[in-house]
């Protein structure tokens, strides 16, 4: 359990106290749900972070940290959060909920105590992505925001999302208002990766996902075989509560009967996908459907199907390091121009993250 998810569920309860006031409150609260050597060793981690960072830098990690809260509800919009600060103290803060509810913006400015109100002509907001500046299911948050006449906005990243890209960054500074734009860029892209590729490439989010044994097989001899552990098993759920489709082979379909669901975790199930040369798959579908991310289970011809195309955002690879077998179906190649974007040791499974 890290620090950072601790955080988020914390402070929207004591959003107009000191920031450190509130982590020492929340670590006390916490210590009888979790051992106080979890406690210290996210502690130490936060406070080696924060002298790392600039005000700036820190409190946008507080929008990072809300944003993350919107990961289920807030589809098909965006991961926002936004934090409101005057004289080193926040004063406000919230986070996108819902689709078709109020934008992080709007919630922040809700949560700021009344006698807080006129503090705000000295306020910095700051917000993970551009702030809206047209209308959809809610008005231009923008909008908002000059009307409440904040005197400075720090932004994580631009919107790439066609009706803004710009615009809303653009109508603040025409208002006089000072806009700083991307601080903790590419943790505010990262967050919203998915929203992002549906929008530029039109196609969702693809993440190639694989399990193999120690020397290099995702079967044995053609027959299915139990590779991940149960608590890495449980974490392939959690990833499949979280995206929109998932999608294997004819042939994996027919020899394992995956029920490709979500069971060992709490959420939606994604959208079961079965393709073969007579059913391939069409993205242009899925993006009309605001499918806005897969995941590719196999076998291998599909994933290498895939990789051949350069069809990818993403690579997830599981090797259990202690288990080999004789003979069966070798897993994919990985292409050349990956790196490694995380790498996690769960027992005698280890988990890679790749990206371009």
């Amino acid at each position: 359990m890290s620090f950072p998810f601790l955080c988020a569920h914390l402070n929207y309860s004591y959003n107009s106290c000191d920031y450190s006031h509130n982590l020492k409150n929340y670590s006390y609260n916490l210590k009888s749900h979790c051992s106080f050597e979890i406690i210290v060793v996210s502690l130490h981690r936060y406070k080696t972070n924060e002298a790392m960072m600039t005000n700036d830098e820190m409190y946008m990690q507080r929008c990072l940290q809300l944003a993350r809260n919107g990961q289920q509800n807030a589809k098909p919009n965006p991961m926002v959060g936004a934090v409101i600060v005057v004289g080193g103290r926040i004063i406000g803060e919230g986070y996108h909920v819902r689709c078709g509810q109020g934008h992080a913006e709007v919630n922040a400015f809700a949560s700021v105590r009344p006698e807080d109100e006129a503090l705000l002509s000295e306020a910095t907001m700051y917000v993970s992505l551009e702030p809206c500046s047209h209308y959809g299911k809610t008005p231009p948050c923008a909008d908002l925001i000059i009307k409440k006449g904040v005197k400075r906005v720090v932004v994580g990243c631009i919107d790439e999302f066609a009706e803004v890209k710009g615009r809303g960054i653009q109508k603040l500074r025409d208002a006089g208002i000072e806009v700083t734009v991307g601080v903790l860029e590419q943790e505010c892209k990262a967050l919203n990766r998915r929203f992002f590729t549906f929008h530029r490439l039109h196609r969702p989010y693809i993440i190639l996902k694989w399990a193999q044994t120690a020397n290099g097989f995702i079967d044995d001899n053609g027959e299915a075989i139990a590779i991940s552990s149960p608590f890495t098993k449980m974490l392939s759920h959690k990833l499949r509560a979280e995206e929109g489709a998932i999608l294997v082979g004819r042939v994996t379909d027919e020899r394992e009967h995956p029920q490709l669901t979500v069971r060992e975790w709490v959420g939606p199930d994604p959208n079961r996908l079965v393709v073969d040369r007579q059913h391939p798959l069409n993205l242009e579908a899925l993006h009309a459907h605001n499918v806005q991310s897969l995941i590719v289970e196999g076998g291998r011809k599909t994933l290498e199907s895939f990789l051949v195309q350069d069809l990818w955002d993403e690579i997830r690879v599981e090797t259990n390091m202690a288990l080999t077998v004789n003979g069966g179906t070798r897993a994919p190649q990985l292409p050349a121009n990956v790196h490694v974007s995380s790498q996690q040791s769960y027992g005698n499974n280890m988990i890679i993250t790749y990206v371009k």
